[in-house]
């Protein structure tokens, strides 16, 4: 609207002004189109609506530890206990993640003592709660949390870990349990879940007073060698008086003449009677 009112007043202008020079009009010209030029200007350039990011894949504990391996111990524990769905909502539902550490199905077979069938439902409950974090945690990421050892765990209070690093291999101590994390069964944030060959024993539920670990066998006592023979045929160790050949060819030999002897004087008494 603006620029059909500016144009329409040069026009009139022109008429009022068609017997002046054509400098004048061209000048007149120029300006309307100058004006023209700066209301369109004038109007705001929209930059593009970036496209929303994606929602991070829903995470599914059951899915994962049915099919990666040896782990249907462990998922029943987490079943009965209701704690699959605690780490369940840590897993998709918080910034931070979770990292879970997975006994396998030999590791709960080969524990004898302490037997898990003793304890009460809220110590079953916290001895799994006991073995993740409440944050991801990458294979990487346990070189500089070893140096802030002990870590608590999504048991809280006294339920801690124990974390060392040994040239890149990932080393776990409860007081009652020694072990390492053997595999990576998933490292992607926000989960991360590490197959560990022992079930982890928190001090907090089976005590302080560990028993101390049993001493290795000791080798088996091997043979005295056998001496070897030398040269004539004797054994290396014995004397030459107590060699065995000799020894029997003297009794030999010592039979034979009172053998000799005997039968001599048999023969004689003979003769005489």
């Amino acid at each position: 609207m603006g620029i059909w009112r500016v144009c329409h007043h040069t026009k009139s202008t022109i008429k009022f002004l068609d017997k002046m020079e054509l400098p004048v009009v061209f000048m007149l010209l120029l300006l309307c189109s100058s004006a023209a030029y700066a209301q369109t200007s004038k109007s705001p350039i929209l930059s593009p609506t970036p496209a929303p990011a994606p929602a991070p894949e829903h995470v599914n504990l059951t899915d994962l530890l049915t099919v990666a391996g040896p782990f249907h111990t462990f998922l029943n524990y987490l079943e009965s206990t209701k704690v699959l769905e605690t780490f369940q909502d840590q897993a998709n539902k918080t910034e931070e993640g979770i990292t879970i550490f997975v006994p396998t199905d030999s590791a709960f077979s080969s524990l004898k003592k302490p037997s898990l069938s003793n304890l009460t439902a809220d110590q079953l409950k916290s001895l799994i709660l006991f073995h993740a974090l409440p944050h991801y945690y990458s294979l990487s990421d346990f070189k500089n949390l070893s140096q802030s050892s002990p870590i608590p765990t999504f048991a809280g209070g006294q339920y801690t870990l124990n974390f060392t690093d040994v040239s890149g291999t990932v080393h776990l101590s409860s007081g009652w349990t020694d072990t390492k994390v053997s595999s990576s069964v998933l490292s992607t944030d926000p989960v991360a879940i590490y197959q560990v060959n022992k079930v982890l024993l928190p001090e907090a539920i089976f005590g302080t007073d560990i028993p101390p670990t049993p001493a290795p066998a000791p080798a088996p006592e091997t043979a005295p060698a056998a001496d070897a023979p030398t040269a004539d045929g004797t054994n290396g160790s014995s004397s030459p008086g107590s060699s065995p050949g000799k020894s029997s060819s003297y009794r030999i030999i010592s039979w034979g003449i009172w053998g000799h002897f005997v039968l001599a004087v048999s023969a004689g008494l003979v003769l005489f009677l």
